[in-house]
């Protein structure tokens, strides 16, 4: 309960976080994948081309991201969520009279720029300028939306289709962003937060201003930036393999598809217990000292998938895919402010989502080849584990390396 009673005053502002991870579900591909056979039923096009479109068009929103997260370091958080709501919401509308593949790459570029780039980017970016002290569970809150989208959003445009048409539901989605989305957000956060004024900051918020605030050329100069990358990606590269290809899963294992898709609703529950649980850990001893330990449950997920087709291992699975969710939720989205300060804190969280962005643009594609070229599922599976498994040992050696970077009063060595 300590927790929950020393978040209440920053309720406002935690909402308006947990409200954009949410919203962001409409350019996420658990979301647009449910379309995918009534689009290339009407546009008569291939698995395929499909996929290539989609990859195209979530390459080309990282391409763009890397300059449009600058916008965070000079654009008031509440004036940048609320366009960007917008624009997603205009694409949602250019989806629903999507009627051939030109105008369906744009939207798609829309949903992937808007959705899965920019909304999660200014979420994060927020709560880590907006909070020193309580960074981790601020980042944890927020997060939730991710989780909170995943057990909404499908289900509530599954039920339009069933009762309308596809191109309804993303005219509805477009509705729900501009007559609730927007609105509320703007409501939520009339005022933005500044720990560094008043009694706030005298609680011990504001950012250490003695520290090195690092700039995104300098992050992108020093070699820990890039040691830590295959860390940061692997989450992202192996969770969006195997649920893109979890139809060929089910086909594996024997199991219903019904089956398989019920058992999110435990990942979800799961994702959110373990978020909350690490954003407190984060506050505690730092988001460093963490990311060695949410790569192993999905290690020991993807070995147990690799190997077993036992439906209470599936469960076993879901809910160690859930830890890995939440803990690398709570502790990436602090890692940054922890690591460079605050100040160029967008532009250097552009990079980053930009190449996780990327990372979910290769996975599908580069499984796909692997089994086109005789390269079967378990095996990578087995591959996925073990990598995740080694990349636990490699974060390890990172964190005394990390800790020079986060304590540091200027660049240190070895950039």
């Amino acid at each position: 309960m300590s927790f929950l009673t020393d978040l209440k005053p920053d309720l406002r502002w935690l909402a308006s976080g947990f409200l954009l991870m949410m919203f962001s579900g409409f350019g996420q591909t658990y979301y647009i994948a449910l379309f995918a056979g009534h689009i290339k039923a009407d546009l008569t096009l291939t698995d395929g081309s499909f996929g290539a479109l989609y990859a195209v068009a979530t390459l080309a929103s990282a391409v763009v991201l890397t300059w449009a997260g600058k916008l965070a370091d000079t654009i008031p958080i509440r004036w940048l969520s609320a366009g960007v709501m917008a624009g997603l919401a205009l694409t949602a509308v250019l989806m629903a009279y999507t009627y051939n593949a030109w105008v369906l790459a744009l939207a798609l570029f829309g949903l992937r720029f808007f959705g899965q780039g920019m909304l999660t980017l200014t979420a994060m970016t927020a709560m880590g300028r907006w909070f020193n002290r309580k960074r981790g569970r601020a980042v944890a809150v927020a997060a939730m939306g991710m989780p909170s989208g995943q057990a909404f959003l499908p289900a509530a445009a599954v039920a339009v289709m069933v009762a309308t048409s596809w191109r309804q539901s993303w005219l509805y989605a477009a509705l729900m962003l501009a007559v609730v989305g927007i609105p509320l957000f703007l409501y939520l956060l009339h005022h933005e937060r500044h720990p560094t004024r008043g009694p706030m900051a005298r609680a011990g918020h504001q950012p250490d201003d003695r520290r090195h605030q690092w700039t995104r050329s300098e992050v992108l100069r020093h070699a820990s930036f890039y040691l830590l990358m295959p860390v940061i990606l692997a989450p992202p590269f192996i969770l969006t393999a195997v649920f893109f290809y979890q139809v060929n899963l089910v086909e594996l294992r024997g199991w219903r598809l019904e089956m398989f898709a019920s058992t999110f609703s435990l990942l979800a529950i799961v994702n959110v217990f373990a978020s909350l649980t690490a954003g407190s850990l984060v506050d505690r001893f730092g988001a460093r000292r963490l990311l060695a330990t949410y790569l192993v449950p999905m290690g020991i997920a993807t070995l147990l998938l690799g190997f077993s087709g036992s439906v209470a291992v599936l469960l076993v699975v879901m809910a160690l895919f859930g830890v890995t969710m939440g803990c690398a939720s709570a502790t990436s989205g602090a890692l940054w402010a922890e690591l460079y300060g605050i100040t160029h804190l967008g532009s250097i969280r552009a990079v980053v989502t930009a190449l996780v962005v990327i990372s979910t643009a290769v996975a599908p594609g580069l499984v796909g080849l692997l089994l086109d070229a005789g390269v079967a599922l378990e095996l990578q599976l087995l591959a996925m584990g073990g990598y995740s498994l080694l990349m636990a040992g490699w974060a390890v050696w990172l964190v005394p390396r990390l800790g020079a970077i986060a304590l540091s009063d200027g660049i240190p060595a070895g950039g």
